[in-house]
């Protein structure tokens, strides 16, 4: 689980954080809440997206959390890992294009 990244209990602290602004922990939570329920698309996929974006995010939480969720729903194993697939492509995608900020310095650079 989520919590062998981490060297201590992080609900205790979550539980302060909570409580120094109860309304806006509320308005998050009911955000939240609203976000997975079915609409356009259904929850399940909502939560397949949610494991790829936790993935590109690097949130230990969220996997765990959405993966159990999306299984609750009936993902299979097979979505879940096609699901971080995508997941994998947009992270490395990411880092090629943004190869060409290197590439423009690099260039910038030797022209000073």
């Amino acid at each position: 689980m989520a919590e062998h990244f981490f060297p201590h209990d992080t609900r205790q602290d979550l539980q302060k954080l909570r409580s120094l602004k109860p309304d806006l922990y509320k308005a998050f939570h009911d955000f939240s809440q609203a976000v997975f329920k079915d609409g356009a698309l259904s929850s399940k996929t909502k939560h397949l997206i949610a494991i790829g974006v936790a993935h590109v995010t690097q949130c230990p939480w969220c996997i765990s959390a959405h993966t159990r969720l999306a299984k609750s729903m009936g993902s299979t194993d097979e979505e879940i890992a096609e699901a971080i697939f995508v997941a994998m492509e947009m992270r490395a995608g990411a880092a090629y294009t943004h190869g060409s900020i290197a590439i423009e310095a690099a260039a910038q650079a030797d022209q000073c």
